[in-house]
């Protein structure tokens, strides 16, 4: 090749890789820095505007807030602004390196110092008291009088038997007061109350929560203001059987001790328990008995047990912890064809069965078999413990009450029960100081115990409401109240007011009936009274005046 050819393509190759470099320059010519400059300027002002629109959102949003605490202010008050104190507009902070002021007077509230002495202080709340005045005064409280004897409804109001007139202040205080004795629980809507602290130390001692929780008795128990006579303040509930109606008479009904669990037995040949809580009443088991229609069913005053028995030469003893039934007898050396009557004595250690020809047999509870007998003139009736169960009152046909000292087995007195002919029951109040005493012609005289073994034969009061045979009888456990009941009469039963001797006018009541009537209980606090009829149904009630069951 020639040298010329060779120059030739030299210069291609120079000038094409010089038309590179210019395209290369190209790109940073002034042009294209023009036009970055106007991509730049045009994305600085996009982000501008939305850094505009971003602070007028905020200070709507403010404004917004602002305004609406200013409202919630106006309404309720600054509830946002808690005082700080400590922070006061020119307070002058302590310097790099230095101590701050061990204290500072807060003059938040005003200019004055507070006060130092107690007579300042005195005199400060003399000015606070003269300035502050009561919204209003309630003179036309103190000025009226309610007549609480005029309208029947308000008689329940009563302190005394012959109060009439109060004032107003005292009748609202007493419609509190029967308000708080319908509605016991509604104390968690007192805002004011004071719930005491229990510490570790107290628990232990004492129990605490744990013995609270233990039992089932009330939390709140009411005083133990007398009952008045006249008007009985009382609502009907479910019936106690509701769940299992007997198919025959009912002949028992009683509350066991803890006030919950019921027995109910007749003449189906059952024997029925029940919880009793005056909304549902729950079965709680029924056990049948083959061979003997139940004529009385009791509880061990213990709770242990459950004897009953009827028109048989045995009876039946039910045991709640191991739930067997025992059937026992008949009793050794005797051949009594009934045992249907019998009384447990209160100390659970002895029960005593109404045997034939004026005889009293005495039975222990803890082998059942027989330990003694009494004889008295005439045919045995009735039968009732009194002393703790160390002596023993019957009467019968003789128309006499005799009292037993069973520790020794002989009769320490006899006398008359005035105008008896027959007794056909009788009962003692819990704590033996009264005692009646029911015939068959509907007559009950309740005595002083005492003075009827002291020689007096007058009774304290007879009662002539009923006109029929006295089936059952049974005073209330602070013997307040007795309860009087005849299975031959339609509704006959009456309450009566022990303290006066005065029978409830409003018992039963013209919207329930009690048909005939044959067996009664109060349960151990009197909250709940049971009635069984005859229609096999167990009638319940609470009695208001008590608050435990």
């Amino acid at each position: 090749m020639s040298l010329i050819s060779q120059n030739a393509v030299q210069k291609r190759r120079l000038e094409k890789a010089g038309a590179d470099d210019d395209s290369d320059e190209g790109t940073g010519s002034p042009v294209a820095a023009l036009e970055d400059a106007e991509v730049g300027k045009k994305a600085r002002s996009h982000h501008d505007r939305k850094r505009k629109k971003d602070k007028e959102l905020k200070a709507r949003l403010s404004h917004e807030a602002e305004e609406m605490k200013q409202l919630e202010d106006s309404l309720f008050g600054a509830i946002y602004a808690p005082p700080q104190f400590g922070t006061e507009v020119g307070a002058p902070l302590p310097a790099r390196g230095q101590d701050g002021p061990l204290f500072f007077m807060d003059r938040s509230a005003g200019d004055d110092d507070l006060p130092v002495y107690e007579e300042d202080l005195a005199s400060n709340n003399e000015m606070v008291d003269k300035g502050r005045k009561p919204a209003w005064v309630d003179d036309e409280e103190d000025r009226t009088e309610v007549d609480i004897v005029k309208v029947a409804r308000l008689r329940k109001l009563r302190k005394e038997a012959d109060e009439r007139v109060i004032s107003g202040r005292e009748y609202e205080a007493r419609l509190r007061g029967q308000h708080t004795k319908l509605n016991p629980f509604t104390g968690w809507a007192d805002m004011d109350r004071k719930v005491p602290l229990l510490d570790a130390e107290s628990d232990e001692e004492e129990g605490g929560v744990d013995n609270t929780l233990r039992n089932n008795d009330e939390l709140v128990v009411k005083g133990t203001a007398k009952l008045l006579p006249g008007m009985l303040d009382f609502s009907r509930l479910v019936n106690a059987n509701a769940q299992d109606p007997s198919s025959g008479p009912i002949n028992s009904v009683q509350f066991h001790r803890n006030g919950q669990l019921m027995l109910v037995a007749g003449l189906d040949k059952h024997l029925r328990f029940f919880q009793i809580d005056g909304k549902r009443n729950p079965k709680i088991q029924s056990i049948f008995i083959d061979d003997c229609p139940v004529h009385k069913a009791s509880f061990l005053p213990d709770g242990s047990e459950v004897i009953l028995s009827g028109r048989r030469k045995f009876f039946y003893s039910f045991d709640l912890v191991k739930a067997a039934v025992s059937k026992i007898g008949p009793l050794t050396g005797r051949e009594e064809k009934s045992l249907e009557s019998f009384e447990i004595s209160p100390d659970s250690k002895t029960i005593a069965f109404v045997g034939n020809e004026g005889y009293i047999l005495l039975v222990s509870t803890k082998t059942k078999q027989l330990i003694g007998t009494l004889k008295m003139n005439g045919n045995v009736r009735s039968l009732a413990f009194a002393d703790g169960g160390n002596q023993l009152l019957s009467s019968g046909g003789d128309g006499h009450v005799y009292h037993w000292d069973l520790r020794t087995r002989k009769c320490m007195h006899k006398a008359t029960d005035e105008g008896s002919l027959t007794g056909l029951s009788l009962c003692t109040s819990p704590d033996s100081s009264y005692f009646a005493t029911g015939s068959s012609s509907g007559i009950v005289n309740v005595y002083k115990r005492d003075e009827f073994l002291g020689g007096k034969r007058k009774p304290l009061k007879t009662i002539e409401n009923l006109t029929t045979d006295i089936g059952q009888m049974k005073f209330n456990h602070d013997a307040q109240i007795l309860a009087i009941c005849s299975g031959k009469e339609r509704n006959g039963m009456r309450l009566v007011h022990v303290p006066s001797f005065t029978v409830y006018q409003n018992w039963p009541g013209p919207r329930f009936s009690l048909q005939y009537p044959r067996c009664l209980d109060f349960s151990p606090g009197s909250g709940f009274l049971s009635v069984g009829h005859a229609g096999g149904k167990v009638l319940l009630y609470k009695l208001h005046h008590y608050q435990n069951a």
